[in-house]
């Protein structure tokens, strides 16, 4: 199979994920769409790391992953956080956290 499929396909799945983060005012699909550009960060990562042989896109992939858990830690307590105060995963009541 060609590696440009690869390629091909992750642009497709940013652009999806660049799309719903853009376009929807709810933090849960905001975040899914974060997930889904990095996991198409990964992808690409994987894809040019066995096309030129070597093991440093996979290295890449995996800090990729590890900041990718540690943005859902943190996102989700924020979106608990407004959640709490206003009954609501609305991104619109995020700047109002501060009162």
């Amino acid at each position: 199979m060609n590696l440009m499929y690869y390629v091909i396909l992750a642009l497709i799945l940013f652009t999806i994920g660049a799309t719903a983060v853009l376009t929807r005012r709810n933090a849960i699909i905001a975040l899914l769409g974060v997930e889904l550009m990095l996991n198409s960060c990964n992808l690409v990562f994987v894809t040019f790391s066995r096309m030129w042989g070597n093991v440093e896109g996979q290295v890449f992939a995996f800090f990729v992953m590890v900041v990718a858990a540690a943005e859902v830690v943190v996102g989700l307590a924020i979106v608990v956080s407004i959640f709490r105060t206003h009954r609501s995963a609305s991104l619109d009541g995020a700047n109002q956290l501060k009162h």
